[in-house]
């Protein structure tokens, strides 16, 4: 049996709530239409499951863009702060084995990849600023270059004194007010 799908009330109740957000939220997606949306949606059960992982983690996503050239949209955690159901966490397995105590539960790259999405990049946070202040308390894992990864860093973003700002940690580091935002593809 396929444990990355959801029952139909499930199914139900998520599109119920991302139609709500989508319509609350105009502004991150303009010149889309919801019906559109939808049919992709439950054309791609795996999709949703991974969504409803967003959303029960905390994450609120959205639509936040289409890819014309792959017919695909774009989503990612729009929560005004960085998702409670992902914070206090490592950035990758390599740094959580490397702390010798108090080692969290997760780390952000498997717990992305066990829900069937992607950190966001840098240019995606930077993306998503565009669209909102989010977090102005928080702050959350990015994708972080090989080259700065080598050496034991990873990187996160956060918005202060209305402006973002890019920053490094070792990637062992975990705070409780640090988690990571999501990216999801549905074409």
């Amino acid at each position: 049996m396929n444990n990355k799908t959801l029952s139909a009330a499930e199914k139900e109740s998520l599109l119920d709530i991302l139609e709500a957000r989508f319509e609350q939220y105009p502004n991150r997606h303009q010149g889309l239409e919801w019906s559109t949306i939808q049919a992709k949606l439950e054309a791609n059960p795996e999709k949703l499951w991974s969504l409803n992982e967003m959303e029960n983690t905390g994450g609120e996503p959205d639509v936040v863009g289409y890819d014309k050239t792959t017919d695909e949209y774009i989503f990612f955690d729009c929560a005004p702060e960085s998702p409670k159901g992902r914070r206090s966490i490592c950035y990758d397995l390599e740094g959580l084995e490397s702390r010798k105590e108090f080692k969290p539960e997760h780390n952000a790259m498997d717990m992305a990849a066990a829900m069937g999405v992607e950190m966001l990049t840098e240019e995606q946070s930077r993306e998503l600023q565009r669209l909102g202040k989010f977090d102005t308390k928080t702050s959350s894992w990015i994708q972080t270059p090989d080259a700065i990864r080598k050496h034991g860093g990873a990187l996160f973003s956060d918005r202060r004194y209305d402006h973002v700002f890019v920053y490094h940690n070792g990637a062992s580091s975990y705070y409780a007010a640090r988690a990571f935002r999501g990216s999801l593809r549905v074409g």
